[in-house]
């Protein structure tokens, strides 16, 4: 079973799948799926585009220069048919498969070292450029976890992010609409129920939008 790679994209193109493309001057191209076939029409080019091999190969993310890949070049040389000559190669072709996918373990792990450290960096830079950004502390409070952290041995930045982490929580739930805010109020019948209140003193109560007599029980 012959198996030839997508002209457009690279991947495989299994027989009875996919499109065949004959040009006037009897050259064929044949392609995986739809998507090939019509990004070939448009002409576009294979290197610009991210979902190709092509591109894969010009940016460095697979493995080009290696010699298991030289076994999967086309050889048009008829050679005639010998029982032993084929299950030589059938049992080649499992080793040299082997060989070929711990190669590229190895290539995208060395690809990939040091993304990490990349990442924190890049993370840290947009912290320090939008530093304003970010809540802060008053002045008492960071001298009162100064003093905690000096009687009770522990670090003084851990003592602040957490309390960081606490603000910005309590903002979160506290807050619902600009200068609104959610809380809880007991009725009499021993129920309880949400409210919004806004900062100029008004008090928006949830159910009562959803009374048909809009009057307030309590």
């Amino acid at each position: 079973m012959r198996v030839d790679p997508c002209f457009f994209c690279g991947r495989p193109s299994w027989p009875s799948k996919g499109i065949t493309f004959m040009r006037n001057d009897g050259k064929s191209f044949r392609f995986c799926r739809s998507k090939c076939h019509k990004n070939f029409k448009m002409k576009r080019n294979p290197r610009k585009l991210k979902w190709t091999k092509a591109y894969r190969k010009n940016a460095g993310k697979e493995m080009v220069v290696d010699s298991t890949l030289q076994f999967a070049a086309r050889r048009n040389v008829p050679v005639r048919y010998n029982r032993e000559l084929v299950a030589k190669t059938l049992k080649a072709m499992e080793r040299i498969g082997e060989i070929r996918s711990r190669r590229e373990r190895v290539f995208y792990k060395k690809r990939i070292a040091g993304k990490r450290a990349r990442e924190i960096i890049a993370a840290r830079k947009l912290v320090a450029d939008n530093e304003h950004l970010l809540p802060r502390l008053r002045g008492s409070e960071k001298r009162r976890l100064a003093e905690l952290a000096a009687e009770e041995g522990l670090d003084a930045e851990e003592l602040e992010r957490q309390s960081l982490d606490a603000v910005r929580a309590a903002k979160q739930k506290t807050k619902a609409f600009g200068g609104e805010q959610r809380r809880l109020r007991v009725r009499v019948d021993g129920g309880v129920e949400e409210i919004t209140e806004s900062t100029g003193g008004g008090v928006h109560n949830e159910d009562d939008d959803n009374d048909d007599d809009g009057m307030d029980t309590d």
